[in-house]
C-alpha cells in the first residue's frame, strides 16, 4: 500500500428528516439547529435541518417567542392564506396583523406539534401538513366581549406550500366551535350576528354526479400498503360522494379513534358511520373534491396520510345544525388519516363548524366575510 495514499474514511449515515413517528421532544429541535442539513433546503435560513424542522420552529418562534416581525422573512409578501370557511388573507402585512391581534388575545398560547406530513423538495417547494394542539387562557378583548379569563384546549391543521424559507400559500382549518364553547359563547347567536358578503350564495351546481342523471363514480379501492394515498383518496370519494357508508366496516380497524370538531373524539365504526351519515343527512348532496395529499411512514410504523379537501353543500335536512336553512356551505376540510395493516386505526377530520354556522345564519349583504 502507498503510504502516501490517504485512508479511506468510512461515510457517513446522513441523519433522518424529523419524523413524528418517532414522538420527538421540541429540546431535539433546539438542539439540531445549525448542525447541517438533513435534507437539501435551497435559500432556507441556515439553522433549519430539514423542512420538518422548519415548520416547528418557525411557528414556535414566531406565536410562543413572539418574534412577530420573522413573518416578513417567512412569508412571501402576496402570500395568500385560505381560512376554513373559504376567506382569505392576502399579503404577509395582513398575516402579521392578525398575528399580532391573536396573540393580543391569548396571554399564553402554547402550539404543541402532533404531527408534521410533508412532500416535495426544494426545486418545487416543499409542503407541510402540520397538526397541532392549542392551549392558551382568554385574556383579552375579542369581537365578542371582554376577557373571560377561560381556559381552552383545540385541534388545529395549517397547510403550507414553502419556497425558500418562504410559506407562499397557506390553508387553514381549527376547531373554531369548541373555542367559543370553552370561552362560555353560544356560537349559533354568535353566527346570527356574522355578516355575509352579498356573493356568499351564489353558488352554481354542485358537482357530485358525473352530469345530469349519472350515478355518482365508484373507485376501487387499492392496497392500503401499496398505495396509502391512493387508499385514503378512493375510500373517501366512495364514502363521500358515492354515499357508500359501508367503507367504514370495510376499511377502518374496529376500535378505530377519530378526533373531530367540537372536540369529539368518536370510538369504533358505530360512531363514525354516524357521523358521517348525521353531515349527509343536513347536506343532502354534499360533495368532496380532494385537493392535494401527502404520506409519510411505512408498513413497520404505520403510513400517515394528509388529505386536503372542499366540502360543499347545501343545507336541507335536519340535525345538528339546525331547521334547513337552504343555504350553501363551502369548508376547507383536512384530515390525518394513520393505516396499519391495511386498515385506518386514527385519524384527525378537522373542519371551522363556526364558519358553518356563520354561513347557514349570518346575515347577507354586507362587506364582511366568513
Amino acid at each position: 500500500m502507498n503510504e502516501d495514499q490517504p485512508l479511506s474514511l468510512p461515510a457517513q449515515k446522513a441523519t433522518p428528516v424529523f419524523d413524528f413517528a418517532d414522538r420527538p421532544d421540541y429540546s431535539e429541535f433546539v438542539q439540531a439547529a445549525g448542525t447541517g442539513r438533513r435534507q437539501p433546503l435551497a435559500g432556507f435560513d441556515p439553522d433549519y435541518v430539514d423542512i420538518v424542522d422548519y415548520i416547528v420552529r418557525c411557528t414556535h418562534k414566531i406565536w410562543e417567542e413572539k418574534a412577530v416581525g420573522l413573518i416578513y422573512t417567512h412569508y412571501a409578501h402576496n402570500a395568500a392564506v385560505h381560512t376554513g370557511g373559504g376567506g382569505l388573507v392576502y399579503g404577509r402585512e395582513a398575516v402579521v396583523r392578525n398575528t399580532l391581534q391573536n396573540q393580543a388575545i391569548w396571554g399564553d398560547l402554547r402550539a404543541y406539534a402532533d404531527d408534521v406530513i410533508w412532500s416535495g423538495d426544494e426545486l418545487q417547494g416543499y409542503y407541510s401538513s402540520h397538526r397541532h394542539v392549542n392551549t392558551a387562557t382568554h385574556t383579552g378583548y375579542t369581537e365578542y366581549g371582554p376577557p373571560t379569563g377561560r381556559k381552552i384546549l383545540y385541534w388545529g391543521i395549517a397547510d403550507c406550500l414553502i419556497r425558500e424559507n418562504r410559506i407562499v400559500e397557506e390553508w387553514l382549518t381549527h376547531d373554531g366551535v369548541s373555542i367559543l364553547r370553552q370561552m362560555g359563547y353560544d356560537p349559533l347567536s354568535l353566527a346570527k350576528q356574522a355578516i355575509l358578503p352579498a356573493s356568499a350564495q351564489t353558488h352554481g351546481e354542485i358537482d357530485r354526479l358525473p352530469t345530469g342523471q349519472q350515478y355518482p363514480v365508484f373507485l376501487d379501492v387499492p392496497n392500503a400498503s401499496e398505495n396509502p394515498q391512493g387508499f385514503i383518496a378512493a375510500v373517501l370519494q366512495n364514502m363521500w360522494n358515492a354515499r357508500l357508508i359501508n367503507m367504514v366496516r370495510e376499511h377502518y380497524a374496529p376500535n378505530h379513534v377519530a378526533f373531530v370538531p367540537d372536540s369529539r373524539k368518536l370510538y369504533g365504526h358505530g360512531d363514525y358511520e354516524n357521523f358521517v351519515i348525521t353531515l349527509l343527512a343536513c347536506f343532502p348532496d354534499l360533495a368532496i373534491n380532494i385537493d392535494h395529499q401527502a404520506v409519510q411512514g411505512d408498513e413497520r410504523r404505520g403510513f400517515r396520510v394528509a388529505t386536503r379537501c372542499t366540502f360543499q353543500g347545501t343545507h336541507e335536512g335536519y340535525g345538528p345544525y339546525g331547521a334547513p336553512t337552504g343555504r350553501r356551505i363551502f369548508l376547507i376540510v383536512i384530515s390525518h388519516h394513520i393505516i396499519r395493516g391495511g386498515k385506518v386505526v386514527q385519524e384527525w377530520t378537522m373542519f371551522d363548524e363556526f364558519a358553518l354556522l356563520k354561513q347557514l345564519y349570518g346575515q347577507i349583504g354586507g362587506a364582511g366575510g366568513v
